[in-house]
């Protein structure tokens, strides 16, 4: 079985606000929230379905190159992407709601399909916690109503 994980968390901004800065605008503040991880693109186009995206993953303290191919993307609603590091699978996917017009609810959903769901998750549930804080005090501070 896959190790399944979900975290979600309530950003005091509207939801095109945050999709924007969390989907829009993902390579250039994805490594603003988790310094761990670099992105880039080989071209200026937009994110959106079958967008790939380059990655390297320092987490580990050896680079792992990768990618991440966009699989979803439905503005102001959902973001989905299949995410290869080195030889490591995750799918992972962010669900926005809107709760009226200054709060948006982000559910973030990673399923590892090729790990045992016997595996300690404690490390990754603190690393998504941790990098939440991070991106919800950057959209709250940078991103007007």
């Amino acid at each position: 079985m896959a190790v399944h994980v979900e975290y979600s968390q309530i950003v005091d901004r509207p939801v095109d606000k945050v999709f924007r800065f969390m989907v829009v605008e993902h390579v250039k503040n994805h490594p603003r929230w988790d310094s761990d991880i670099e992105l880039w693109m080989d071209s200026d186009e937009p994110i959106r379905v079958g967008t790939i995206i380059k990655r390297r993953n320092l987490r580990s303290g050896t680079p792992v190159e990768g990618t991440m191919e966009v699989t979803e993307y439905e503005p102001n609603r959902t973001f989905c992407t299949v995410i290869y590091d080195g030889p490591v699978k995750t799918i992972g996917r962010v669900n926005f709601e809107s709760l009226g017009d200054t709060q948006t609810k982000v559910i973030l959903v990673i399923d590892l399909p090729d790990m045992d769901e016997s595996m300690d998750t404690s490390f990754l549930m603190s690393r998504l916690e941790e990098t939440a804080e991070i991106r919800k005090k950057l959209i709250e501070s940078e991103v007007n109503e």
